[in-house]
């Protein structure tokens, strides 16, 4: 069920979530009336983890360019695979299921994109390949940061190769990136408590929205169907506001010069 639902956070949205864990919790309720197991996990789970998302004390902000930097780093001492997935993640705000499905000519190097066509993740009948949530295949375009990283992951490759795999071969699902790294303790000591994996996407986004990207490029950007799901993503903080102080300063100094 932990492992079930640590999935279900990082490809759904709360609402579904929230849906399909009142459904299974409610199946398994009566699982544990007719004595097939005696408590339900999901209910305990579901309970601990929505309370501890509503805590105001563990709103995390959402860490700059320098804190991806700094925490790629510190993966990558772990396994340099591992401060890949973190670079990927971030810059591409990608979910982890998506990092896993690129393959090397997914990276255009003429047009400086990065194309999202499809997720991979460990399945009970091993790894499962299937279109981005919501079917959507998109476009990233390759920011300056990641291209040290993309080069040298493309760099003499076949195309149809996975572009990233963990120290042993294997898919990096957020549940082996936490294990590995350390990643509670890692993120805390850089002053980021509780911050998640796929917190790195939500960084991403809103790196793009300040920068100021259009919502509906950014939504485009994350395979979003609506902008309100994107607006969601979005942790602005005063970078925003600076840009648009600059940019009605220089509007307003243009204007007093012509009048």
């Amino acid at each position: 069920m932990d492992r079930s639902i640590d999935r279900w956070e990082i490809e759904h949205s709360r609402s579904t979530l929230k849906n399909t864990i009142a459904a299974l919790t409610r199946v398994l309720d009566e699982a544990v009336r007719d004595e097939i197991i005696t408590r339900n996990p999901v209910r305990d789970r579901a309970h601990r983890r929505y309370r501890m998302r509503e805590a105001p004390q563990l709103q995390t902000p959402i860490p700059s360019l320098t804190d991806v930097g700094l925490i790629a780093a510190a993966c990558a001492e772990a396994h340099q695979s591992y401060g890949d997935h973190v670079m990927l993640s971030a810059f591409l705000a990608a979910r982890t299921s998506e990092v896993a499905g690129l393959v090397v000519g997914d990276i255009d190097w003429t047009n400086r994109i990065v194309a999202i066509e499809r997720q991979c993740f460990p399945g009970a009948g091993g790894l499962s390949i299937k279109p981005p949530k919501g079917r959507r295949a998109r476009q990233v375009p390759i920011i300056e940061p990641l291209e040290p990283v993309l080069r040298r992951l493309t760099m003499r490759r076949a195309r149809s190769l996975p572009l990233l795999r963990g120290p042993r071969g294997g898919v990096i699902t957020t549940a082996t990136l936490r294990d590995a790294t350390g990643w509670d303790e890692l993120v805390a000591s850089l002053g980021l408590r509780g911050l998640r994996r796929h917190d790195l996407r939500h960084a991403g986004a809103t790196w793009f929205s300040n920068a100021g990207v259009p919502i509906h490029v950014v939504s485009d950007i994350l395979g979003h169907t609506s902008v309100e799901t994107t607006r969601a993503y979005l942790h602005t903080d005063n970078t925003a506001l600076q840009n648009a102080a600059a940019r009605i300063n220089k509007h307003l100094r243009e204007t007093a010069m012509n009048s």
